[in-house]
């Protein structure tokens, strides 16, 4: 049996963007939020972010963690965990340290999992590449499985 989605320590300060809120534009905040309208646009945070069910995040985001129940349509760089519940869906690139995909959550895209996945999001930033290349680790792997005769990208 599945482990349930953790909720945030009672103690912990925590922004909500409310169910009735859609908001454009850039959140940059220390601690964590939760959301459970729309956001739009680009997303940084050291804490963690938590999309909920009913919550649609159409952004980039870069996190400490980020915990998934809803959707989340754009790039993810997630710097210790990312957990995806039964219900989420995800449309874009992930880089994370660790990815927990629950079974029945929906995802689309490219995901670069492990203790280089840090190092890598740093280095593709740097050089403003977006997609991970053929050699790099898992992907790689992935991505000549997928097609072993070589013609996947």
């Amino acid at each position: 049996m599945p482990e349930p989605i953790r909720q945030p320590a009672v103690a912990q300060t925590i922004t909500v963007i409310g169910a009735d809120t859609h908001i454009k534009g850039e959140m940059v905040f220390e601690g964590n939020a939760r959301i459970l309208g729309t956001f739009e646009g680009q997303i940084t945070t050291k804490g963690e972010l938590q999309v909920a069910e009913s919550a649609t995040c159409r952004a980039t985001v870069d996190a400490q963690k980020v915990l998934l129940e809803g959707t989340i349509e754009g790039n993810v760089n997630v710097r210790e965990k990312m957990e995806m519940s039964p219900k989420a869906r995800m449309r874009g690139d992930i880089v994370a340290t660790r990815l927990v995909v629950m079974e029945g959550a929906v995802f689309t895209g490219h995901v670069t999992v492990g203790d280089g996945a840090k190092a890598q999001s740093r280095g593709e930033r740097e050089r403003g590449e977006r997609e991970p290349s053929e050699t790099n680790g898992l992907m790689g792997s992935i991505l000549h499985r997928l097609d072993p005769v070589g013609n996947s990208r």
